[in-house]
């Protein structure tokens, strides 16, 4: 079940329900909509066993009343509520991620508008990382912990699971090591825990310290542009992962990493800017709702 904000057309084997109320409104149909979904969990609708008008006319459903009405006002105070619960969660997300002001900095602005004309040099990886190589994690052997295991695998970030740490295993700082997963799914990422690496994963430290997350991050962009070269599970760039070439910006021949940082930072900036004003429109039609 959906409530659609605006007029439409349904195809075939689609119903729908139309209020009898003059209390219907956007709060009142998702509140009844989740009544619903409660109301019909145990019955397993699919394809096979449809979700008919008869179906329908035999399903009752539980709403909030008061003198043996239906409690509208509640509903929508009650709807309002937790939509400004929500918005009020993702303001405090996004302050205590520092993301909060979208509005760029002169630099962040400078920045963004010299990206075309940025001076880039190729880079082997062995020139700026120390390479680590990864061995087998059997892991029904571990325990489970806070420690990120980085595997061969794309989803999760890399992440198959978190454990306790490992002996006679290195613990890598996540924030001077980059992983890249290999054969197959050749995958780098940065974490922001330190972690363990598995079988067919190689660590990556930089060789001149720590970097903050957004040089990272943009590094990190730079390496996965080598996916194209290792597409099928026969490929493997362990051998050859020395010797591979990224594109960085520079600054007198060496990487900039300052413009990494500012430009990442405006990025994001220029990502969440849209949420942010959505969460603060949503905010302020929610108080009006419920004052």
């Amino acid at each position: 079940m959906f409530y659609q904000e605006n007029s439409f057309i349904g195809y075939s084997h689609i119903q729908h329900l139309t209020s009898k109320t003059d209390r219907f409104n956007k709060e009142v149909a998702n509140f009844i909509i989740s009544s619903t979904r409660v109301a019909t969990s145990n019955n397993k609708y699919d394809y096979g066993n449809k979700f008919n008008r008869n179906e329908m006319r035999n399903t009752k459903i539980q709403l909030p009343t008061e003198d043996g009405k239906i409690d509208f006002d509640f509903i929508e105070r009650f709807t309002a509520q937790l939509e400004q619960g929500y918005m009020q969660k993702l303001d405090a997300y996004l302050t205590v991620t520092g993301l909060k002001d979208y509005h760029l900095t002169d630099k962040e602005k400078e920045i963004l508008g010299q990206f075309e004309r940025w001076e880039w040099v190729e880079f082997n990886l062995k020139a700026l990382f120390e390479i680590a190589t990864g061995r087998d994690v059997i892991i029904r052997d571990t325990q489970k912990g806070n420690i990120p295991l980085i595997s061969h695998q794309h989803e999760s970030n890399g992440v198959s699971t978190k454990i306790a740490r490992l002996p006679n295993r290195r613990l890598f700082n996540c924030r001077d090591t980059l992983s890249v997963a290999d054969r197959g799914v050749f995958l780098a990422t940065t974490q922001n825990e330190d972690f363990h690496i598995g079988t067919r994963v190689k660590a990556l430290t930089f060789k001149n310290g720590e970097k903050s997350v957004e040089i990272r991050q943009f590094i990190v962009a730079c390496i996965n542009k080598l996916q194209v070269l290792f597409l099928d599970y026969a490929s493997n760039a362990t051998d050859n992962l020395p010797n591979l070439k990224i594109q960085l910006p520079t600054l007198n021949n060496q990487p900039d990493y300052a413009t990494m940082q500012t430009f990442i930072s405006a990025v994001q900036k220029l990502v969440i800017k849209d949420v942010v004003l959505y969460a603060e429109r949503k905010l302020d039609a929610t108080r009006s709702v419920i004052n």
